[in-house]
């Protein structure tokens, strides 16, 4: 047995590598520079521990959370490694006994933050060691283009000159191709191998579902059943995670909120809460989650739009670390994708960097918008191919599909008479027949398909260009500032060798038609309606079991007392009661007016 399967089994308990450990392992033990991106749940952590072990000098980890390196201390303590950590939470006087130890070498592997490890008596003190590795975990905080940039991190590209002869290994979960050359450049000159491994998690089902005005009601119908479970609601401001751990408390969930504004001692408490009780949900903004490894996440749920897809999927990979099954849904709305574009065009960050993540916040709109296997459209946004899930919500419940093959050859030869430069929005100007001063100036009101699509509203050509970009028969160059271009794929449906079919593109506006206002019911009349008041209760339970849900789910017992009230004999006027909102009348409308109707 070579002495890395001894150490695999003798120290970490395994019996053999999980897919890309080995091959990882191998790279380093050679000394070689390495950049490793590998999904959440591959077992990045062991590429690295394993070799510090057997190197002959020690190993320091840069790690961006305190929360993270507890975690990873203790577990390797758990299994006797001689490893430390050091912060600014800790006393002083822990720290320095830390350090004398360091220098002693009776610790192997020290866990440090990037601050720490950049200031200049660290780097001095450090320079006689004769440090074997340097990992750098969660990698893309070090690039402007990844999805976590973080300043502090930058100091980290000074690594190589500092210390010439250790090997510098980096390790993320996710980035896309410019965000890896770029961590690359940074940290190894160019000169570490990459090692890409797949971004797929078949333990994950994925679901994404348009906002109503009732999101609270959502949310409940995918938590249905869930109260024994441990998961993460994730939201776009502090005041809603606080709303949202309010709303799930009063229907007798264990929840709490987490966010950048709270008290340190009580973030502290909600992620030991979290990380050690069972059935506990945190309603989070992005501060809750990197340094997270709580293997029995069943659900994660997005109530707003993540930043993009970076974003999506370190989120999502909080889910199902144990590898059994868990759900993800995502929730957008017009609003949320309004505030995500403040929040990046407000920023003072560059241009450049403006323009390129507004592209990515395209791409992830794209998936949203979405009409095949929803893993598909993930995998392919890093570049992977897979089969049919068979367990998303579109592989489950395909969409409606129309035949859009002229409408997509409008949008494939305006792109191709422009010369695959421009964005979207320029696209859709040329199509709607705009005549702004950008389409006047690049004489794109002189080429044939100027107008061809005034007939449809800017926001039907965007969700359909969306669609295109997601079935990948067009693509975002984010290296050309979002400039849309035309795939292989397309190119058949722009010579008319294959035909387009888009998803039934519907807009979520306001139901202008006044909601009846909810009404109690006497007893007298209930008594009086009891054969339909019990015709409704048995469709309702009948509802329920199908779909697996608590009966109020489908309506509560106030909805019911509408329907009594006001029978209404169409989806119209069934729309109209209170209770009843678009996603319920489409999903439970017409069993409910059969009941009416036949009594």
């Amino acid at each position: 047995m070579s002495e890395l399967n001894e150490t695999l089994e003798d120290v970490f308990g395994y019996t053999s590598f999980r897919p890309g450990q080995e091959e990882v392992i191998n790279h380093l033990m050679q000394k070689k520079k390495l950049l490793a991106v590998m999904p959440t749940g591959a077992g990045k952590s062991l590429c690295y521990q394993l070799p510090a072990l057997l190197f002959e000098n020690q190993t320091i980890v840069v790690s961006p959370l305190v929360a993270l390196m507890d975690d990873q201390v203790i577990g390797l303590k758990d299994l006797g490694v001689k490893a430390e950590r050091v912060h600014s939470g800790m006393p002083e006087s822990q720290r320095t006994q830390i350090w004398e130890d360091f220098k002693n070498k009776q610790i192997k592997i020290l866990y440090i933050s990037p601050e720490s490890l950049m200031r200049n008596e660290m780097l001095s003190a450090l320079k006689p060691l004769n440090i074997s590795m340097f990992v750098v975990d969660e990698a893309h905080c070090i690039s402007k283009w990844g999805s976590d940039f973080r300043r502090e991190y930058e100091l980290l590209k000074e690594l190589q000159n500092h210390f010439p002869e250790a090997i510098i290994s980096a390790f993320t979960a996710t980035a896309d191709e410019e965000t890896r050359a770029d961590i690359n450049n940074k940290l190894t000159n160019g000169k570490g191998k990459i090692f890409l491994y797949g971004f797929n998690r078949p333990n994950l089902s994925l679901a994404v579902q348009q906002k109503t005005n009732n999101w609270k009601a959502q949310l409940l119908e995918f938590l249905a059943n869930r109260k024994n479970e441990s998961g993460i609601v994730y939201c776009l401001s502090q005041k809603l995670t606080e709303q949202c751990a309010e709303f799930l408390q009063s229907e007798g969930f264990n929840a709490y909120p987490f966010h950048a504004g709270l008290d340190s001692q009580v973030k502290i408490d909600t992620q030991d809460k979290f990380m050690t009780e069972d059935n506990v949900v945190v309603c989070a903004t992005i501060a809750f989650g990197m340094g997270i490894d709580k293997a029995d996440v069943r659900y994660v749920a997005h109530i707003s739009l993540p930043g993009s897809m970076e974003n999506f999927y370190q989120e999502i990979g909080r889910a199902g670390r144990d590898g059994l099954e868990s759900d993800t849904l995502m929730m957008f709305g017009s609003q949320d994708l309004f505030q995500r574009r403040k929040q990046i065009f407000d920023s003072d960050a560059s241009d450049a960097w403006k323009l390129k993540e507004g592209k990515r916040l395209e791409s992830l709109m794209a998936y949203c918008d979405s009409a095949i296997c929803r893993r598909q459209t993930l995998l392919a946004y890093f570049e992977e191919t897979c089969e049919p899930c068979g367990k998303c919500d579109n592989c489950l419940n395909p969409p409606q599909m129309i035949d859009g093959t002229e409408y997509a050859q409008m949008v494939l030869s305006a792109i191709y008479r422009t010369g695959q430069y421009f964005g979207s929005g320029h696209i859709v100007d040329v199509l709607r027949g705009v005549d702004s001063d950008k389409v006047k100036t690049k004489g794109h009101d002189k080429i044939k398909t100027f107008g061809v699509g005034r007939t449809a509203t800017a926001d039907f050509w965007k969700i359909f260009i969306r669609q295109m970009v997601s079935a990948n028969y067009l693509l975002i160059n984010i290296q050309r500032y979002g400039a849309l271009q035309i795939t292989k794929k397309g190119e058949t449906v722009l010579k008319g060798e294959e035909e387009y079919f888009y998803r039934k593109i519907e807009f979520n506006t306001p139901i202008k038609e006044k909601r009846i206002k909810a009404e109690t019911i006497d007893a007298d009349t209930l008594d009086d309606e009891k054969e339909l008041f019990s015709a409704l209760k048995s469709k309702r339970m009948e509802l329920a079991r199908k779909r697996r849900v608590p009966a109020y789910i489908i309506f509560p017992d106030a909805t019911l007392h509408q329907m009594l009230l006001h029978k209404p004999q169409t989806l119209e006027e069934m729309g109209k009661l209170n209770g009843v909102g678009p996603q319920k009348l489409e999903k439970y409308g017409e069993a409910f007016l059969g009941v009416i109707k036949s009594l």
